[in-house]
């Protein structure tokens, strides 16, 4: 039996290589064990992303975990996604939420994602201890799910009904639908398809069918990868006033404004900060990984917020929204992972995107004209990323000069500090920084840079690269 290792999000490998229904089990039945020994009357939420075999594999880990005494909630939608099974969890006052997917991997992957009882990702030390206790071999027989209905132990949940409930609960969906704005959306065959359909039946659909391959694309939403929901903005000259985009599992944002413009995670961040404090009066906390936009800390002094920069992982924002005694405003990653008061500590791209949507539809004011406003209260800004492939013995050599402080400029921009939180970010002025940082798992350094435009921020990085690898 393989050694089933989980990364930062979960465990994920290849679908009938390493991802089987034997190791499943596995997993499924430490998951139970971890339950039982740390909660009074254990349950959890299960379901499944559209991926190939997510029923199989879902269906698979529910009957372990009911086989071991564990109460079910057992998903009957075709597929959910990750922020519904989070809610899920908090709904039911369940133990632990459970999702097969593999987030914005490519469609050959399935993963294992353990969520816990507030809503948001499992804290490293309870995934530590299910990773622990996952046995070499295991020998269960198994009953059918109508079998554990029947003696109480499964119960089937329509998770589509109350994911859409808390959205209409929450959201001032009428004034969407009628602010005579058109607006588009891309599931890239993801599992925010059906909900999306409900919400707003009359807007503009792309790639939102059933197909489990994702038609051979991972669905992650970045822009290189969504060259036809561009397009498709683009040829609207102006009629749809907003494209937003979700990843498999419908956690990640991606979004354009009505000229086809990729608007990435910074900037949305700094538009969620503008939107709750200026326009909606809140006030709370902001979190921001070590990657994001120095802006975010601009924006908070002009307002007189206070933000707090973690390490880069949605995992460091969650722990400081359920542990922290004070309230809570905003919180992101660069990689389109974010948060908001009034909703679980977890990521949630439609939700995300239904805000921005609201502050569009209540202010009547296109998306572009609201970047402009964030831009007059911090200045203008790009940040942009290169990932380098290197050797495993060069980045070690990078990593190894960036921490003797072997590297005092690069190209033309010296650096006047530095920063080692999680990567080596090196400042160049109050407008410029370039960051340093390895994969954990892969020969790659990731290579990001500020700016207060993108040409600006591409010469930041081709001088970086040019003196890294020189």
């Amino acid at each position: 039996m393989i050694k089933i290792k989980f990364g930062t999000d979960g465990w994920r490998a290849v679908i009938a290589d390493d991802f089987t229904v034997e190791n499943v089990k596995r997993v499924a039945y430490s998951t139970a064990i971890w339950l039982k020994e740390n909660f009074e009357n254990p349950a959890a939420v299960v379901g499944c992303d559209p991926r190939f075999g997510g029923p199989l594999f879902a269906d698979t880990t529910a009957t372990v975990l009911a086989s071991q005494g564990v109460k079910v909630y057992r998903a009957e939608n075709t597929f959910v996604s990750t922020p519904m099974i989070s809610l899920a969890t908090v709904h039911y006052k369940a133990s632990a939420g459970i999702i097969i997917t593999a987030s914005h991997n490519p469609p050959e992957y399935s993963g294992y994602k353990i969520k816990a009882s507030y809503g948001g990702p499992a804290t490293p030390e309870d995934i530590e201890k299910v990773e622990k206790q996952i046995p070499d071999k295991l020998d269960l027989q198994l009953k059918s799910i109508a079998d554990y209905q029947k003696n109480g132990l499964m119960e089937l949940v329509d998770l589509e009904d109350l994911y859409v409930a808390h959205v209409e609960n929450n959201f001032d969906l009428e004034t969407i639908r009628t602010c005579g704005q058109d607006w588009a959306y891309d599931a890239m065959y993801g599992a925010g398809q059906n909900v999306m359909r409900r919400l707003l039946p009359d807007i503009t659909f792309l790639h939102c069918d059933h197909n489990p391959g994702f038609d051979g694309q991972a669905p992650e939403p970045i822009q290189r990868n969504l060259q036809e929901f561009e397009d498709l903005i683009k040829i609207s000259e102006g009629e749809i006033a907003s494209g937003l985009v979700t990843d498999g599992d419908a956690d990640r944002i991606g979004l354009y404004d009505e000229t086809g413009k990729f608007v990435d995670s910074h900037h949305i961040l700094l538009l969620l900060i503008h939107y709750l404090y200026k326009v909606k009066g809140q006030k709370g906390e902001v979190y921001s990984t070590f990657s994001c936009t120095s802006k975010i800390q601009k924006l908070c002094d002009v307002y007189g917020l206070h933000n707090t920069v973690t390490k880069i992982g949605f995992k460091y924002i969650c722990d400081l929204i359920v542990n922290s005694d004070k309230p809570f405003l905003v919180g992101g990653e660069e990689s389109g992972g974010l948060a908001i008061a009034g909703y679980l500590p977890e990521r949630d791209g439609i939700w995300i995107g239904l805000t921005l949507w609201e502050f569009m539809a209540k202010t009547g004011r296109p998306l572009s004209d609201l970047v402009l406003e964030i831009y007059d209260l911090v200045g203008a800004f790009a940040v942009e990323r290169y990932d380098l492939h290197v050797t495993d013995e060069q980045k070690q050599q990078i990593i190894a000069n960036c921490k003797a402080g072997h590297y005092k400029q690069f190209g033309d921009y010296k650096i006047t500090s530095t920063d080692d939180m999680d990567g080596y970010k090196f400042h160049f002025d109050e407008n410029s920084w370039v960051m340093v940082r390895p994969s954990g798992t892969e020969p790659v350094l990731r290579v990001y840079a500020e700016a207060p435009d993108t040409g600006g921020a591409f010469k930041i990085l081709d001088a970086t690269k040019a003196t890294l690898l020189g």
